[in-house]
């Protein structure tokens, strides 16, 4: 276990945050597949932001999508933590980046930016108060992996390195180049490129990867919960065994049983 009681470090991933059209349908799936608690916090008439728990820690979120956002496919949002959303905000955006909302104060939880970089993937930042972000990390039924894929490697490697600090090393695997960024030789997130197998209509993205005890269980749980199996249970050497999985709203996401760390 895993517990978190001061702010993420500046570069990590902190947070992620599920973007619902249908926020009760997509709490059911969630909170069932993953064996998550939940608190429904009032923001508004008839609207919540539901901290999605474990053992009664925070551990990411779910909000139903306003009327005005109608067109926006349910997804999931994953945020960055830094120490100065303003500063980082001017500095992504000399980069190349294009701000899509804020940087504004969510209460006194904190202050947040949304931001697609050069490559067209959408991220957050996020500078901590009294939410730092996830209180748990490195622990089963969690986010464990950040994933960017992107049309354009060189392009999203330079915004990323820039912004962050962050260092990469390119690593050759079945076919492919995959990018592993670090801090501190530490493994950050990793990236790959989208090449033209992929359909016109997919986006640059970052996908979640949650950590799984078992790949195959979780593949079969989600598909009795009305999930769609893009990937099917795959291994990959020294890393571990994965699926990408779509929910009954389209969202997609990825688990992974790892064989690197050993997570409860």
């Amino acid at each position: 276990m895993t517990k978190i009681n001061t702010k993420h470090p500046a570069g990590t991933f902190c947070w992620a945050e599920l973007c619902a059209k249908d926020w009760q349908a997509a709490k059911q799936f969630y909170t069932q597949l993953f064996d998550w608690g939940f608190d429904d916090q009032p923001i508004g008439e008839d609207m919540y932001y539901t901290m999605l728990q474990k053992q009664g820690d925070d551990i990411a979120a779910m909000y139903q999508l306003p009327a005005s956002m109608s067109e926006m496919p349910t997804h999931w949002l994953l945020y960055i933590a830094v120490d100065d959303v303003d500063q980082s905000t001017e500095l992504a955006k000399s980069l190349g980046a294009t701000v899509l909302a804020g940087p504004h104060d969510v209460m006194t939880a904190g202050r947040m930016v949304m931001l697609q970089e050069p490559g067209g993937a959408t991220f957050a930042l996020w500078q901590a108060g009294e939410h730092i972000g996830a209180k748990r990390v490195q622990e089963l039924n969690l986010p464990y992996w950040f994933e960017l894929v992107s049309k354009d490697m060189q392009k999203s490697r330079d915004f990323y390195c820039q912004l962050f600090g962050w260092q990469f090393e390119v690593k050759p695997m079945e076919g492919m180049d995959y990018t592993l960024f670090t801090i501190d030789e530490q493994p950050i997130a990793g990236m790959l490129e989208m090449t033209d197998e992929w359909p016109d209509d997919i986006p640059p993205h970052w996908m979640p990867y949650f950590a799984v005890a078992d790949c195959d269980q979780a593949v079969a749980k989600a598909t009795q919960l009305n999930g769609a199996i893009c990937v099917p249970a795959t291994d990959i050497p020294d890393v571990g065994r994965f699926s990408v999985i779509t929910d009954p709203q389209g969202a997609v996401f990825s688990i992974l049983k790892s064989t690197i760390d050993e997570l409860t």
